[in-house]
């Protein structure tokens, strides 16, 4: 079948893909998964905020006084332990908000 110009050729037909063909993927447990990497992120950043607020909190009690510096970087680690938190909060929120929907949808 002759092409002239300004013609376009038939389309060709939809491309059929088998399930069965397709092999789920799998991962293996040395190489956790781009979410498990994100939450232990997460929690490792929450741990260390806790234990910044938690050592500014020791040394007031037992009588410090902190300087200007030390009261600096407890202001930076509070607000990056805040974010963290609320990243993290954002993150069950859509994950929950994700799951109800899946569920509705069945």
């Amino acid at each position: 079948m002759p092409i002239h110009l300004g013609e376009r050729p038939p389309a060709p037909p939809p491309a059929t893909v088998s399930t069965s063909t397709i092999a789920p993927s799998r991962t293996t447990p040395t190489e956790p998964s781009a979410f498990s990497r994100l939450v232990s992120s997460l929690g490792k950043e929450v741990q260390r905020g806790e234990e910044v607020v938690r050592d500014a909190v020791a040394a007031t009690h037992a009588g410090r006084d902190l300087g200007a510096t030390e009261l600096l970087a407890l202001q930076a680690g509070v607000y990056r332990y805040s974010e963290v938190v609320d990243l993290a909060a954002k993150l069950v929120d859509r994950a929950s908000s994700d799951v109800k929907t899946v569920i509705q949808g069945q």
